[in-house]
């Protein structure tokens, strides 16, 4: 399974990634999905969505430590290249697409209700 997961997040990151960093990555996060799997889910319950989803967070995780730049306008003539930061927006959206595959295994964690009534 960790195999998969490095082989999806590397495809997301693409192939100049430094591998030992994206290695670690890949471990770190699918630890942290496995730490939220509902009681009596296991990673496998999960298939292909729990190799996607940690792919999706080790690759946010590197685009927002590795600081990820698009080009924001290129011109020929006396070469000028812009550099966007892109790194925020990519590194959520990767986390909101992991987030939504995996939704239906894991404890949503992230709302806290007291001393609402029902």
């Amino acid at each position: 399974m960790e195999e998969r997961i490095q082989i999806l997040a590397r495809a997301i990151a693409g192939e100049q990634a430094d591998e030992t960093l994206l290695g670690t990555l890949c471990a770190l996060a699918a630890e942290r999905w496995r730490l939220r799997l509902r009681q009596g889910v296991t990673a496998e319950d999960c298939g292909d969505a729990f190799c996607c989803a940690a792919a999706y967070t080790a690759a946010a995780d590197l685009a927002v430590g590795c600081g990820v730049q698009d080009v924001e306008s290129f011109t020929a003539g006396q070469v000028s290249v812009r550099l966007r930061e892109t790194s925020a927006g990519t590194g959520l959206a990767l986390r909101q697409a992991a987030e939504r595959l995996m939704a239906p295994y894991v404890e949503a964690g992230d709302i806290s209700l007291r001393g609402v009534r029902g």
